[in-house]
């Protein structure tokens, strides 16, 4: 919002102290991120300030270890496929709690979110025992399927968003057109809704790949994910390799937050175009 030209003196001062602030505000919940980025770079073994040099070597170290490498496959492995499941599975609920009125609704909107609410170490409790009775601890099925359970929540609601300007009545158009329900929806439904299951996929994927307390109940020692591997080292031996991949770990985070503001503006102009 741009400060208009005709703004008293008292306006123009609060409006500059009022961007200071935040931008101050913004900087303190960022720094302790930023710090790590530095520390990426630095020559010696130590997580140390000042750095006593500049090199790649940890970023090398990450690259060529076997341990590393591993759980990063294992991370690209996991992670994607849960975030598939949980846009399925989020964007097929998320359509039917919009279409449907029965008794019990809320419990069910309920108990799809409650992964978000109930505390995680509780969650992972529960899978480890249930997954013990199932046999699907120590596989990559297990691990999949209980990162797609945290997932489904965040597809969930952004879907639920985004068919709030939704008009059903184009679905009933399809149908009297003789198409079939699967048809309306994929030529449809879907593209108008593609900006909000994109976004509820991104944060899906995002919560899978930096996930630790549940994998660490339910994968096995082959199955180590990337944050599985970063908390052993944090544990064991602290190096600038742990910062190293955390730096890695914020870039990609970045990029996921670039791609959600397009897909917002995106979902706008959408909107705006259909008004």
């Amino acid at each position: 919002m741009a400060l208009p030209p005709y703004a008293s003196p008292v306006e123009k001062v609060w409006f500059w102290v009022f961007r200071i602030f935040c931008g101050l505000v913004l900087l303190f919940l960022i720094a302790p991120v930023l710090v790590i980025v530095p520390l990426s770079f630095s020559s010696g073994s130590f997580l140390t300030y000042p750095l006593p040099g500049f090199s790649l070597r940890w970023y090398e170290a990450i690259f060529t270890s076997s341990a590393w490498m591993g759980a990063l496959k294992n991370s690209l492995i996991v992670a994607p496929l849960a975030t598939l499941l949980a846009m399925i599975f989020g964007t097929l609920a998320a359509v039917g709690l919009n279409r449907a009125e029965f008794p019990g609704k809320g419990l069910i909107v309920a108990l799809l979110i409650s992964p978000m609410v109930v505390p995680l170490v509780i969650v992972a409790v529960g899978m480890y025992f249930f997954f013990a009775q199932v046999g699907l601890l120590n596989s990559y099925t297990g691990l999949v399927l209980a990162h797609t359970v945290l997932g489904v929540p965040f597809v969930v609601i952004t879907v639920n968003a985004t068919l709030q300007g939704f008009d059903f009545n184009q679905m009933r158009a399809g149908a009297s057109l003789g198409a079939n329900p699967m048809r309306v929806f994929f030529t449809v439904v879907l593209p108008q809704i593609v900006p909000g299951v994109v976004s509820g996929g991104l944060f899906a994927f995002a919560t899978s790949f930096d996930e630790v307390v549940v994998a660490l109940f339910i994968a096995s020692p082959t199955e180590r994910t990337l944050p599985i591997q970063m908390f052993s080292g944090i544990r064991e031996n602290i190096s600038p390799a742990i910062a190293a991949m955390a730096t890695i770990l914020i870039l990609i985070s970045t990029l996921l937050l670039v791609t959600m503001e397009l897909l917002r503006r995106r979902s706008e102009r959408l909107k705006g175009n259909a008004a």
